[in-house]
This record gives C-alpha cells, structure tokens and sequence, in this order.
C-alpha cells in the first residue's frame, strides 16, 4: 500500500494509499539502509494537518508547538495549556515509545505495569477527551485521528490512538515522501538489488508448498515455482497468509481457527481527484496549505453515528472524508498550475445492507459507489470546499471490493492489515502463538502492519523481523 501511480489523468501521481510519513520517524532503517542513496527524500510541509467546520472556522497544527498552542487559544485558552502538557508528557515518554516500536513486543503480562498507564491504554477516545479538553472543536481537531486506526469514540484504545498520533506529528510534522510515496517503495528494492537480490513484480503467489513443518517452494500464478531458499519474510496480510497460502494442515486447527476470528477492522473507499488548479476552503488558505484536512462537526457523536451506520451495513448520511492535498504538500506531482486531492472515506461497509442518506437503493458496491462518491463531494463542495465540483477534472472511485482487488493487503477494502484493539496488538499481533514474527512453520516469518506495532508506514515490523531472524540463524545484527 505504498505505491504511486497515474490514477486519474497522466502527469498526476497519487499516492495509492499512504501518502504521509509518521511513525517511520522513529526507525532507523531509512538511515541503516542508506536509502537517501536510492532516491528516498522527504518533504515537511508545514503546516500539519488543519480541523476544518461547516461554519468555517479551523484548528491547524503546526510543526512550532508555540503556533499550535496560539491556534488552539482561539477556541479554549485551557485545551492550549493541555495540548502543552500532553506534548511534555510525549516527550518524556519519546524514547521508551520509540524502543516500543523498534524492538519485538514483550510476552503478554500486566502484572507489575503502571495503573495509570495501563488505564490509558484502554480508555476510549471520549473518556480521554472529555477528561482533558473543555473544547468540542479541540476534541474532534485530535479525536478524528482516532478513525486512522478504525477506533470509534467508545471504544476501548482510542484514546491512546488520538494521543500518540498527534504528538507524533506535533514532534516531527505530517511529511511525505517526495515524488510520492511510491519511491520509498522504490529504494528499498533498490538496496535489494544492489546487494545481489532479485525484485520480482506481478508474480502472484498462490501456494506456499509446506513439508515436515518447513516451506519449501512457492506456487506463482503464471504456474512458475520458487524452490531452494532459506526462509520467507511475507509482509502480506496475516489471515491470506495463514489460511490461503499456507494452510490449516501446515498452521495446525487452533492457530486457523484463531485467525478466522481475527478482526479485520473497517473498510474505506478512496477517491482520487484531478483538479483543474487549488481548491480554496472555507476555512482559509491555511487549510488549503496543509497536507491532511479533516473536515467535521465539532462532535464526537458524529463520529460514533459513522460507525454506527457502517458497522450495521449502512451507508453513512454524512460520511467523513480525509482529504489528502497531494499537490499542496508536492507540487511536482501534476503539470503546473493544476491540483491533486485525494479522499479517503471512512469508515464504509463492506457489504452493504442500506443507505442512512436514504437515496442510494443499490445494494452492490460496483452499482452504489458513483452516487455515494457524489454525495462526499456534494457534502464537501457545501460545507468545506465551496468550489470542489467545479474544479474537478477526472474522478476515479476505489469501493472497498475495488481495493481488495487491487491491493492484495487491503482484505475487505481495510487499510491496516487487522483491527487495531487491544487484543490484537503487542505480543497478540495477530493473534496469540504469532505475536513475535514468527509463523508455526519454522521458516516462515511474517513482517508487515498484521504485526507489532501495526499499520501504517513505520519500518518497524520489517526491521524487527529482520533482527529476530538474524537471531534465529545465530548471526548478529548490524
């Protein structure tokens, strides 16, 4: 999920479908691997990311923690001295958060752990914010990262979800990778190859041939075989992994049966826009500088009637809608003086059951996603964007079943490789009996977002596979 492509209109390269850099600050991996020798550079735009209202007012972060602080004053002078407190407190936790990430998770036990912490771990999203912001804008400004990770209001971590995120980007801003995200993809299989390695594209696997407990060969879909290795490193989604390509007989019954419950998380739909120049928000050219907007109600409920309706199969009413400023953040990704945008909604059904809105009677997501598409633009261009439409040149609509065609991790039309809750993160991710990288078949290791510390572009995952598999051959680490 981190490619760049064509997508609309030749000469507009949209990012399909990470497009911001934010928990990769904390690996050193970029800097090991020498990647910045491949073509990988980053941009920091600044400002962050803005809170845009339908009455067109804002909240925008920026990268200086004094201007965040002065922007959050205008709405409450209180939640300005918190959001100092929480990035303080972010601070004094960067290194242990850091070695979190970068190191295989701990065996699960709670014995001995702070209760306080251990409380926040848990707290939902609205617990958290009604104990610490007065404001309803600074609580929907931090509480919308929250459905990044598919975590309604109420539920258990999204408190700690909405925290980290935003003091991550508070700490090291919202940056893309310049060219698009595509050539982060395109350095690594460029370190790859100058080591000696071979970078095969569009070879589908479709059987990972198992005997005496070890992988032996791999089936492609061409009918091409792969004999002869070592191991396998499958950053590919766990549940495909487990059931499709190696199977009960290799996995054993309890560690299938564990991953056929495991919780893929909510499903999105992506629509990409080529634009003929910049679009101009409500909320002022702030927002139209910033890389990620949010557009929302000041509300929490708002969020939770989203998942509401999209967990009981209906189309939202009033559907949330990321809006990516591809071109803002990298102007070299289209032809001078037009514009780029991606919208990433969220959360949608998978399988559609009814329409909150009232007006979509199709059922299958092929005939519905066109008219639910217009209605996110019509709700943008009337409360956020007042010349969206208008701007518009190509439009390309991804529904939920698009993406799971058209990114072989993106099960469901999800974007983070299984739900991120309590139960299915640290040493329970995926599922317990794999929460350190390892498979039950002894030479295969999986090391993608299904895995510690989960989704998102954070290096992690790969690089903390790479050094337990080290230790599994008996050689150091570098």
């Amino acid at each position: 999920m981190t490619g760049t492509e064509e997508v609309t209109l030749p000469g507009f390269w949209s990012d399909t479908h990470a497009i911001c850099i934010q928990f990769a600050n904390f690996s050193p991996a970029p800097a090991e691997l020498g990647l910045a020798d491949h073509g990988f550079e980053m941009l920091r735009p600044d400002p962050c990311w803005s809170h845009a209202l339908p009455d067109g007012r804002s909240l925008t972060v920026y990268r200086d923690v004094d201007e965040t602080c002065a922007e959050l004053a205008r709405h409450s002078e209180s939640d300005a001295a918190t959001w100092r407190t929480l990035y303080r407190e972010f601070l004094e936790q960067e290194s242990a958060i850091t070695g979190s990430f970068n190191e295989p998770p701990p065996e699960v036990d709670v014995s001995g752990t702070d209760p306080d912490g251990y409380r926040f771990s848990l707290q939902s999203l609205r617990s958290w914010c009604d104990e610490r912001f007065v404001s309803d804008e600074t609580k929907a400004l931090v509480g919308s990262w929250a459905m990044h990770v598919g975590a309604a209001p109420d539920e258990a971590g999204g408190g700690f979800a909405a925290w980290l995120f935003s003091m991550v980007v508070q700490r090291y801003g919202n940056n893309v990778v310049k060219g698009g995200m595509g050539n982060l993809t395109g350095a690594l299989a460029a370190v790859v190859q100058a080591h000696g390695g071979e970078v095969r594209t569009g070879a589908e696997v479709t059987r990972i041939a198992v005997e005496h407990g070890r992988a032996v060969g791999i089936e492609l879909a061409d009918g091409d075989h792969i004999d002869g290795f070592g191991l396998l490193a499958a950053s590919s989604h766990p549940r495909p992994l487990v059931l499709d390509l190696l199977g009960e007989r290799a996995v054993g019954e309890r560690i299938a049966h564990r991953m056929r419950n495991y919780e893929l998380g909510q499903s999105v739909m992506v629509i990409y826009l080529a634009l003929d120049s910049p679009v101009e928000f409500r909320a002022g050219p702030t927002a139209g500088r910033s890389v990620y907007v949010h557009p929302s109600p000041p509300s929490l409920d708002y969020f939770a009637q989203l998942y509401c309706d999209a967990r009981g199969g209906r189309l939202p009413a009033e559907p949330f809608a990321l809006i990516c400023n591809d071109s803002a953040a990298d102007a070299g990704r289209v032809p001078p003086g037009r514009a780029l945008m991606k919208l990433v909604v969220q959360p949608v059904p998978h399988r559609i059951t009814g329409d909150a809105g009232g007006s979509i009677r199709a059922r299958d997501w092929s005939q519905a996603k066109e008219p639910f598409a217009d209605r996110v633009i019509d709700l943008l261009t009337r409360n956020y964007v007042p010349d969206l439409a208008d701007k518009i040149l190509a439009r390309v609509v991804h529904s939920p079943v698009d993406l799971e065609q058209i990114l072989p991790s993106a099960v469901h039309g999800t974007n983070s490789q299984g739900a991120m809750l309590p139960y299915q993160a640290g040493g329970l991710r995926p599922v317990p009996g794999m929460g350190r990288y390892r498979t039950p078949v002894d030479n295969v290791y999986l090391c993608g977002s299904g895995a510690h510390p989960g989704p998102g572009v954070t290096m992690a995952p790969g690089r903390n596979a790479a050094r337990l598999i080290l230790a599994d051959l008996g050689l150091a680490a570098p």
